[in-house]
């Protein structure tokens, strides 16, 4: 069978084709609605941070994980994110508040992540000294109220009740106190090497309020990346004072809205 010089060069085009297609769709993330959540807590905190919030995203057939971060390194933290994702059984909203805005930068690239959330979160771009970032801005009143214990750093209560937890009823705040998980000093120092805001689309909900991270540097982050945005007058817990608004922003990051 003889095949000219056109035919030939038609197949190779299409062949061609197939392959970029096939490629592409390989390292595109998975469309559609999310079927799950995964969330991620940051420092002075641990999974039930998200207990307002979860509820209701199970009530709309959402299958919701609190990642217990381990706020040891960078690296440990992400590692634990990584293996929730990989459990998950198609697309997936990645969110994070405070530090574990870090998480999401890094972990978000992973494929069964469709979407990004990000709750008064840092949101780095790949590689940033995200202290130096954060210097731009005049220092959140918190930073002054982190105590050491050796390797160890927590937020003393005075500080929690009041620049962490500011707009909560004094018995739940202190409640949050009383399960502070504390944080190692090396997971200060770590850098993200990847930025999955990006390539994903990305919803951050700002908190006009925020004594912990400044309300402006959220501002500029979430420009940054061209976030669907939202501002809450909140407290740095908005997950936890204003939860409908925060599960309606995951929930529009799922495709449910």
């Amino acid at each position: 069978m003889t095949v000219d010089r056109r035919t030939f060069g038609k197949a190779a085009f299409a062949a061609g084709v197939a392959v970029l297609a096939e490629r592409t769709m390989a390292a595109s993330p998975p469309g559609g609605e999310a079927r799950n959540v995964v969330l991620v807590h940051g420092l002075f905190a641990d999974g039930s941070s998200w207990s307002e919030v979860i509820p209701l995203l199970q009530a709309r057939g959402l299958t919701v994980t609190s990642v217990q971060n381990p706020l040891t390194t960078l690296e440990e933290a992400v590692d634990a994110a990584r293996r929730v994702l990989d459990r998950q059984d198609g697309p997936t909203v990645l969110a994070g508040h405070s530090f574990s805005g870090m998480i999401v930068t890094e972990a978000g690239v992973h494929p069964n992540v469709s979407a990004l959330v990000y709750v008064a979160a840092r949101a780095p771009d790949a590689g940033e000294d995200y202290t130096a970032l954060a210097a731009r801005f005049p220092a959140p009143p918190a930073s002054a109220g982190i105590l050491f214990d050796g390797d160890e750093g927590r937020l003393s209560e005075a500080a929690f009740l009041r620049d962490f937890a500011g707009d909560l009823p004094e018995a739940r705040a202190r409640a949050l106190f009383a399960v502070q998980q504390p944080f190692r000093r090396a997971l200060l120092a770590g850098r993200t090497t990847q930025a999955a805001w990006r390539t994903k689309p990305s919803y951050y909900a700002v908190s006009t309020e925020d004594r912990t991270i400044n309300p402006d540097l959220q501002r500029f982050m979430a420009k940054r990346m061209g976030a669907r945005t939202i501002e809450l007058k909140s407290s740095h817990v908005s997950l936890i004072s204003h939860p409908r608004a925060i599960a309606g922003l995951i929930l529009e990051a799922a495709g449910r809205r």
